[in-house]
């Protein structure tokens, strides 16, 4: 292994600062990001060197298993020696060099038993926790009923408006129907009575004056023709079809 800057427990680094203290456990980081960029320049990343600077940020739990490889000059990521020790431990378990790095916390109890604890990834140089599945669907399912009130409140908002908007024109529709059926029988009675009062009070209206001597008034041609056509019914009305239509119109037997 490539030999890096690296401090042990309880040790002083290059620049004379303790190293971070290890987190508590339990321990909520998933809103925290390190960074090194000095690290970065001067270190190539890749699988090998890529320990070394998780080692560096304050997700690193300097008691575990990793770290007293690390003091032994062994490469604290060899799977043959910590398939031998029990406690907590580091592993890398995914790497696309040199964008993403996925390392894996977890407590081995055995060779082949171990219990996954946390994920922490290395992406572009930038170290994150990954948060818990519980916590993902947690945050996932709030925020969907969270969209999902809003949709309902705004739903509801626009049916109250519609509901009262279609109240008010039914009331005011039944209002304007019941006013126009609504007879007013005091404003009948006083019609009549000033009509009355009118009447009594004009004088009658005169006669028409007689047509004089020798004047007959003109006819249409609209009257002719309205009393010859009269004229014509009442003869084809008298007439016998047999009798008074002459010898030639009669059935021959």
């Amino acid at each position: 292994m490539a030999a890096t800057p690296s401090a042990p427990a309880g040790s002083a680094n290059i620049d004379g600062v303790a190293p971070p203290a290890p987190p508590l456990p339990g321990t909520d980081m998933t809103g925290i990001c390190f960074r090194d960029q000095l690290w970065l320049n001067t270190y190539p990343l890749d699988r090998n060197l890529v320990f070394d600077y998780f080692a560096l940020s304050p997700f690193y739990e300097w008691t575990c298993n990793n770290e007293q490889l690390r003091l032994r000059s062994i490469h604290p990521l060899d799977a043959s020696h910590l398939s031998k020790m029990t406690g907590t431990e580091y592993t890398l378990s995914e790497a696309m060099e040199p964008h993403l790095f996925v390392i894996r916390k977890q407590k081995r109890d055995g060779p082949e038993k171990v219990i996954p604890m946390l994920t922490y990834y290395v992406l572009d140089g930038s170290i994150y926790q990954a948060p818990q599945l519980c916590n993902v669907f947690a945050s996932r399912l709030g925020r969907a009923l969270y969209h999902i009130s809003k949709a309902f409140n705004t739903v509801a908002s626009k049916l109250e408006k519609i509901g009262y908007v279609d109240a008010e024109n039914e009331t005011t529709a039944s209002e304007s129907k019941a006013s126009k059926e609504t007879i007013d029988f005091k404003e009948i009675k006083r019609v009549d009575h000033i009509l009355a009062s009118l009447q009594r009070k004009l004088p009658a209206a005169p006669p028409a004056p007689a047509f004089p001597e020798g004047y007959t008034p003109p006819t249409t041609a609209e009257g002719e023709k309205g009393s010859e056509d009269q004229q014509a019914e009442l003869q084809t009305a008298t007439l016998d079809p047999i009798i008074d239509q002459g010898p030639s119109k009669r059935v021959k037997l």
